[in-house]
C-alpha cells in the first residue's frame, strides 16, 4: 500500500453508502460493503498477533465470504508479532490487491460507536466525516423496514431514539476531528455532495491524496449494493430533495427530534424551531449503548465467541441480507 487508510464516518441513513460505491470506483481506492469484523478482531486479539489464530478467526466472518475473499490469500500478509492494526489492515490490503488497488478505505456506520478503537487501530488513517441533516437521516431511517438493519439493543424505534444515535455519533466525530487535526479529518456535507458530486468529490480526493477520476460518478447501474432493499436509491444518479423532513416529517417527530438534538443541528447551521439538549435521554441512552458495547466485548473475548461463528463456507450471495452477528 502506497498510502494511509481512508475511513469514511457517518451516521447510519446519512448518504455513506452513496460515498462509499463512489469511492470505490477511483482507480486507486477500494472500499467495500460494510465489514463489521474490525472491533471483534481487535477485541480477540490484543496482544501480538499470532497468524494462524488470526486466520482461523477470519475463517469464521461472513463478511469475508461475501467479498469473495479467502483467508488463505491474507495468511501470507500475516507475521508473527503483528498487532491488531497491522493484522486488520492486511485483510484490507488483500481485498485492495486482488483488485489492482493500491489504497484501501472502509465504510462501516457501526464503527461510528469505536471510534477511539480506529484512531488506536489505524494511526495513520485519514477520516472523512459525511454529515446530513439529522431529521432527513432519521426520514430515511424509520422508513426501512423493520429487521432489514438491527444493531443489537441500539435500535433506535422512533424520532427522538434516532436524535440521541444521531447526535452521540457526529458529536463523537467532530471529537475525533479534533484530536487528530485537519490533516486527518474532513468533514463533507451530505447535501453539498449531492448537489455538487464533482467538486465534493474532488475534494475528498485531494484530502486523501488521490486524483479525482470521472468515473466515480460512473456507479448508477452498476454497484451489487443497490441489489439490497434500503440501497435502491443507489440505481438513481445523486439528486438534492431525496428526503426533506420539512415536507415529509410529522410534526410530533421533528419536536421530538429537536428536544434532542437541536441544539446540534444549529451548530452546524440547519434550520431550527428548538435548539434542544435533552441532556437526561442522551445520557440514559449513551449509559445503555455502553453497556451494550461492553457485553459484547466479554462475548467477544470468550469461547463462547467460536460457538456463535462457526466456519463459513464460501459461498457468495449466502450473507446478501446486510445482518450481522455481534
Amino acid at each position: 500500500m502506497v498510502g494511509p487508510p481512508l475511513v469514511v464516518l457517518g451516521v447510519r441513513r446519512s448518504g455513506t453508502t452513496l460515498l462509499r460505491v463512489m469511492l470505490d470506483r477511483n482507480p486507486e481506492l477500494a472500499v467495500p460493503d460494510e465489514s463489521y469484523f474490525v472491533p471483534q478482531l481487535a477485541r480477540r486479539h490484543r496482544k501480538s498477533v499470532d497468524p494462524s489464530a488470526f486466520v482461523d478467526d477470519l475463517r469464521r466472518l461472513s463478511t469475508l465470504a461475501q467479498w469473495g475473499l479467502s483467508p488463505d490469500a491474507i495468511a501470507g500478509r500475516l507475521r508473527r508479532g503483528m498487532t491488531a492494526g497491522e493484522a486488520i489492515a492486511a485483510v484490507f490490503e488483500t481485498y485492495a490487491a486482488e483488485r489492482g488497488k493500491e489504497r484501501w478505505g472502509d465504510k462501516t456506520p457501526l464503527y461510528m460507536q469505536h471510534l477511539r478503537l480506529l484512531e488506536r487501530l489505524f494511526p495513520e488513517a485519514r477520516f472523512v466525516h459525511l454529515v446530513r441533516d439529522g431529521r432527513d437521516a432519521a426520514l430515511s431511517f424509520l422508513s426501512v423496514p423493520a429487521g432489514i438493519m438491527t444493531e443489537g439493543w441500539g435500535y433506535p424505534r422512533d424520532a427522538a431514539g434516532f436524535a440521541c444515535q444521531w447526535a452521540t455519533e457526529v458529536r463523537a466525530a467532530r471529537a475525533l476531528g479534533s484530536r487528530v487535526g485537519g490533516d486527518r479529518y474532513l468533514e463533507v456535507r451530505y447535501e453539498s455532495l449531492v448537489a455538487d458530486p464533482p467538486a465534493e468529490l474532488a475534494r475528498i480526493c485531494a484530502f486523501v491524496g488521490v486524483a479525482y477520476d470521472e468515473t466515480m460518478l460512473g456507479y448508477v447501474g452498476r454497484t451489487e449494493s443497490a441489489r439490497k432493499e434500503h440501497h435502491r436509491r443507489l440505481e438513481e444518479p445523486p439528486r438534492v430533495g431525496v428526503r426533506d423532513w420539512r415536507t415529509e416529517m410529522p410534526a410530533a417527530d421533528r419536536r421530538a427530534f429537536e428536544s434532542v438534538a437541536g441544539d446540534l443541528l444549529a451548530d452546524l447551521g440547519y434550520q431550527v424551531d428548538d435548539a434542544g439538549h435533552d441532556r437526561a435521554r442522551l445520557a440514559v441512552y449513551r449509559a445503555k449503548t455502553a453497556a451494550w458495547r461492553a457485553v459484547g466485548a466479554l462475548t467477544q473475548r470468550s469461547p463462547l465467541w467460536h460457538r456463535r461463528h462457526p466456519v463459513v463456507e464460501p459461498v457468495s450471495d449466502t450473507f446478501s441480507t446486510g445482518r450481522r452477528r455481534t
